[in-house]
């Protein structure tokens, strides 16, 4: 962990934790009660009746055995489970400074990582690139949560990216309700994804979407002829940067509205991180933010 997580890092986490915006199956510890109470979660024991109980608790099969009044116990307190979805693919390798994309979003899996274990939740790891690469179930125990951080640690950029087919195949795979965090740079058809975030929707998950760029990404701030080359296609392309400029920018800026908007209606969070702001910095605004909802 200690390879990843900044000490600045570990001390913003420490100051806040990750509310879940909409009920889930369980809940996090002292936040969220458990929607399912008495009826659709796991039966636990019974305990003998205590005056006060409501009657609808009693199990009459147990009377009828016994003689005796006793209620059913339920398992109303249960972790929430929580996905870490880590787009390694090779578009993630692009830096314009010092911090690659995907250093960068291996450095905010590991502190979400952190930040949910240390409420006692369960917590998950996906990586993924054209199909996926890596499935750890949620777990709380800390020899997983160790697997986790070792395996964020050890991936690289690979292969070209495929998010729209795995987004609809992990929605497919993953049965009970839960916490979907996508870490990407998103460079897949806008349409698509979209589609693939709403599927997690329609199958009742929380989802946030982390989307890691690098500000040249943004600014496309070169000054003089470029060449390009695709970091998944290796396609070379030569370019006079200021006479695509603004062509270029008014197109990234329609994509990354149109996503922007489209979480929003579907309900999905959208968080938009540039690798040129420290991450305890973003990381503070965002759970400033979110511990307001």
């Amino acid at each position: 962990m200690n390879n990843l997580i900044t000490e600045k890092v570990v001390k913003t986490l420490d100051a806040f934790h990750l509310n879940v915006q909409e009920i889930v199956e369980g809940f996090m510890v002292g936040l969220h009660k458990s929607p399912y109470h008495g009826f659709s979660v796991e039966f636990a024991d019974y305990r003998q009746y205590i005056p006060g109980d409501q009657i609808k608790d009693i199990d009459w099969k147990q009377y009828a055995k016994t003689d005796r009044y006793y209620v059913r116990r339920f398992e109303d307190e249960t972790n929430v489970n929580a996905y870490l979805l880590v787009d390694h693919s090779n578009s993630m390798s692009f830096t314009s400074h010092n911090i690659v994309k995907l250093d960068y979003a291996k450095t905010l899996a590991a502190a979400l990582t952190y930040l949910i274990n240390k409420q006692n939740d369960a917590v998950g790891l996906v990586a993924y690139n054209e199909d996926v690469s890596y499935w750890q179930p949620p777990k709380t125990n800390q020899a997983f949560i160790a697997g986790i951080y070792k395996k964020l640690y050890e991936l690289s950029p690979e292969k070209k990216t495929n998010s729209i087919q795995v987004l609809h195949q992990i929605a497919e795979k993953i049965k009970k309700r839960s916490l979907i965090i996508i870490i990407s740079d998103l460079l897949d058809e806008a349409e698509e994804l979209i589609r693939g975030f709403k599927h997690f929707r329609y199958l009742k998950h929380d989802v946030i979407v982390f989307h890691i760029v690098d500000e040249q990404e943004i600014d496309f701030n070169y000054k003089k002829e470029t060449i390009f080359i695709d970091a998944e296609t290796k396609a070379e392309v030569r370019v006079f940067p200021w006479q695509i400029k603004t062509n270029y920018q008014a197109k990234y800026s329609d994509f990354y509205q149109h996503i922007k908007e489209q979480c929003s209606r579907a309900k999905i969070e959208y968080v938009h991180f540039t690798t040129q702001t420290p991450l305890e910095e973003n990381l503070m605004k965002y759970l400033i933010k979110r511990s307001k909802l």
